[in-house]
């Protein structure tokens, strides 16, 4: 009896083919072939037959938004870079066009040159991941693919790589660059090159190998860059070794959605940890059960997890320095719903899908813009609605009024005056604050577990600490925005979505807020003084010749706080006027030249975003990478190598890139009876197919036998018989010795 049919695992980007779908006859097949070429469909990309017979057995029928945009300028042999999520099908984007060029006749493989298109991953299991895809879509082209990964046993990949090599490539950098090394490979015949989740080959330290393996291509290559994030490290490389590339993202990746709603509660920086407690409170509902909190620092992150722990909230976290394995489990807890607060950093938060998300919290103001639309861009995906939260201390109100220019003005900051809903159906966009009563209680909770629990007292101390160095290397707001913020009064009273929670406090919230804003008439100088003191008599004559300037400074401050026009008080310079033969520096309409131009340059700096460092550090790490120029002015990456060409060795150790360890050499003499002249030769078993340990013992006894039954040559035989000729000249000359010392006696 026959087994029924198992699907093969889901591959991103692509619809399963459903079993149950009876075959079509053929009248309809045809219509429905008509109506899939104009459709966008990938009949109407003009790929070859046989790719299309893979994809058709597979049964994927419609494009993902970036392989419909990517596949196309692919297949015209254009240099792309692409920002894609993971899970997006950014696989079939670089699959499908190597398999369709490595098919066209003009790219037909030469003698002893057959590898003609590499694939780089970071790590072993996403290259084996893409291994698998490439055989399945190429089922029926003929093209022999292989995998050369780190850990493995490097004499098969000697034997994969040697005599007829495979067609396509899918290589980790480290590996592929020592096989290239030992062998003397020629990359002379290479067609296209792929840096898959390139970002993450910067962040795991493959930069030096991947200038190498890209300095030994030839220049009429086709380049594919696929990347989640676009740091600046990147950007340079791509700008270095890619020849007028492409660049695609989906825009949405750098818009707020319209179904995100927003919401900023202003507090002091040592009560934010009360105001989250409380914030939490109110939005963790049986519908909204989860949340994500991103902090500054490792740090904050940990600390955060022993409060919520106290106060009985269910989280984990996640950094950059934790284990990978660590991070995964953490991350299928909270996707499995098995705690409601997921504690993250920047770093650890990158690529990071949560589709079903419906709250994210800034316990930390992001430094940058672009940070904070790749934090709240985590809720409301795939049309979902979501709510973000930031919590912004005076520090952070600066780079609050960076953000609202960043994002054109969408979302005003509306104060709770303004605004008559409150709780759910208070709109998106409103500031305000937190019932002072309620957040001092939390408050008091706060510091008293600090003081009675030794580990969170330590974690609070340790917090502190980071938090100064971490005010070092956040990105600074900019002067006009400082200056601005110098200038803006944060609001009294409390947010609208918490107001019906605060009713019970309104009293001493009003007693709060008269407090607040209480100004006395007296100074400082005036206090506990007689009348006829000499510092009363002096303040009193400064008060009646400046009272006048100290009454209208007072006014512009509250028409400022108000929103209303102020008035200057100091008179306004007038411009000067320039005459008809006055020339500028820039033209008139360069701004809208600037904003029409369509090039990589001018893209790549919209889209670039380098996420900070969660530690001391590794912020120590990334400063020791760069250095001032003095002829470009500003800070660059500074090679420690002073331009030699210098590797990083599976051990972690720094060699020259001719360094040779003649291991294949020595492989080669083994194997020589059974490589011959080398042309025709080969593969019996792919690098990429795990075996267990006992057959890899089995066969190096194997080898160790027959490697002791071979014939030796003739130097081998002269060596023996001379090294026996001495041996017995030594025992000789020991002989005489004894003689003679016998004889004297």
């Amino acid at each position: 009896m026959l087994k029924p049919k198992v699907n093969l695992n889901e591959l991103p980007g692509f619809e399963v083919p459903s079993e149950d779908a009876a075959p079509a006859p053929e009248n309809e097949f045809q219509n429905s072939k008509k109506k899939k070429k104009g459709s966008g469909g990938f009949q109407s990309m003009g790929l070859s037959f046989p790719v299309l017979k893979g994809i058709t057995k597979r049964g994927y029928k419609q494009p993902t938004p970036i392989q419909r945009k990517t596949i196309p300028l692919a297949l015209e042999n254009k240099d792309v870079v692409a920002m894609a999520r993971t899970g997006s099908g950014k696989t079939a984007c670089f699959v499908l066009p190597i398999l369709d060029k490595l098919l066209a006749p003009t790219n037909k493989a030469t003698p002893g040159k057959n590898l003609r298109a590499l694939i780089l991953s970071p790590t072993r299991e996403l290259a084996l991941q893409t291994l698998k895809f490439v055989r399945e879509l190429g089922k029926f082209t003929g093209l022999s693919s292989a995998a050369i990964l780190g850990g493995e046993s490097i004499e098969q990949q000697f034997s994969v790589m040697s005599g007829k090599a495979p067609d396509i490539v899918v290589a980790t950098p480290g590996r592929f660059l020592h096989i290239c090394i030992e062998m003397e490979l020629k990359l002379d015949n290479i067609k296209v090159i792929v840096f898959d989740e390139a970002d993450r080959l910067f962040e795991l330290g493959f930069g030096e190998q991947l200038r190498e393996i890209v300095a030994r291509l030839p220049s009429s290559r086709q380049t594919l860059l696929f990347s989640a994030t676009l740091p600046k490290m990147l950007v340079e490389f791509a700008k270095a070794g890619l020849t007028d590339p492409v660049l695609i993202r989906l825009d949405v990746d750098w818009k707020l959605p319209s179904t995100l709603w927003l919401g900023w509660i202003y507090v002091r920086a040592e009560l934010k940890t009360a105001a989250l407690l409380l914030l939490l409170d109110r939005v963790l509902t049986e519908t909204t059960p989860q949340a994500v909190v991103f902090a500054a620092t490792k740090h904050h992150v940990e600390y955060l997890s022993l409060i919520l722990q106290k106060a009985g909230i269910s989280s984990t976290y996640a950094y950059s320095g934790l284990d990978p394995s660590a991070r995964k489990i953490a991350l299928g807890r909270f996707c499995n719903q098995k705690c409601s607060v997921l504690l993250v950093t920047d770093v650890a938060a990158r690529g990071l899908d949560l589709p079903a998300l419906d709250t994210v919290i800034n316990y930390n103001f992001p430094a940058k813009p672009k940070l904070f639309v790749h934090r709240v861009g985590r809720s409301a995906r795939a049309g979902r609605a979501g709510r973000a939260w930031s919590l912004v201390a005076a520090d952070d109100l600066a780079h609050l009024l960076d953000l609202q220019l960043f994002l054109g003005h969408q979302h005003q900051l509306n104060t709770p005056e303004q605004v008559s809903e409150s709780g759910e159906a208070c709109p998106s966009g409103v500031w305000g604050g937190v019932s002072a009563a309620a957040l001092e209680l939390r408050h008091q909770d706060v510091m008293a577990w600090e003081k009675n629990h030794s580990e969170i007292e330590e974690a609070a101390r340790v917090c502190g600490r980071g938090w100064q160095q971490y005010l070092r290397w956040r990105e600074a707001a900019s002067a006009d925005a400082n200056r601005r913020a110098k200038l803006t009064a944060p609001p009294t009273l409390v947010h609208p979505f918490l107001r019906d929670a605060a009713e019970s406090h309104a009293h001493a919230d009003n007693l709060a807020d008269q407090i607040k804003n209480y100004t006395p008439r007296g100074t400082i100088l005036e206090l506990g003084a007689k009348n006829d003191s000499p510092m009363s008599i002096a303040m009193k004559n400064i008060k009646h010749k400046h009272g006048k300037m100290v009454q209208r400074v007072r006014e512009n401050k509250k028409s400022q706080a108000e929103g209303l026009a102020s008035a200057e008080l100091k008179p306004k310079k007038t411009e000067v006027k320039r005459d008809e033969n006055y020339i500028p520096h820039q033209a008139s309409d360069h701004l809208t030249e600037t904003g029409m131009a369509v090039n990589f340059m001018s893209g790549a700096g919209a889209a670039e975003l380098d996420v900070g460092a969660d530690s001391g550090d590794a912020a120590r790490a990334q400063h020791r990478q760069l250095r001032w120029d003095r002829k470009r002015k500003k800070m660059v990456h500074y090679d420690p190598d002073g331009g030699r060409k210098m590797i990083r060795t599976e051990s972690g150790g720094r060699v020259p890139a001719s360094y040779r360890s003649g291991r294949y050499a020595a492989w080669r003499r083994r194997h020589a009876t059974d490589d011959g002249d080398g042309d025709d030769t080969a593969p019996t078993r792919h690098a990429s197919e795990f075996r267990p340990h006992w057959m890899k013992h089995n066969e190096a006894l194997a080898n160790k036998k027959a490697t002791s039954r071979e014939f030796r040559d003739k130097g081998q035989i002269v060596k023996e018989r001379i090294r026996k000729e001495k041996i017995k000249q030594k025992l000789k000359h020991k002989l005489s010795k004894s003689k003679k010392k016998g004889k004297r006696k």
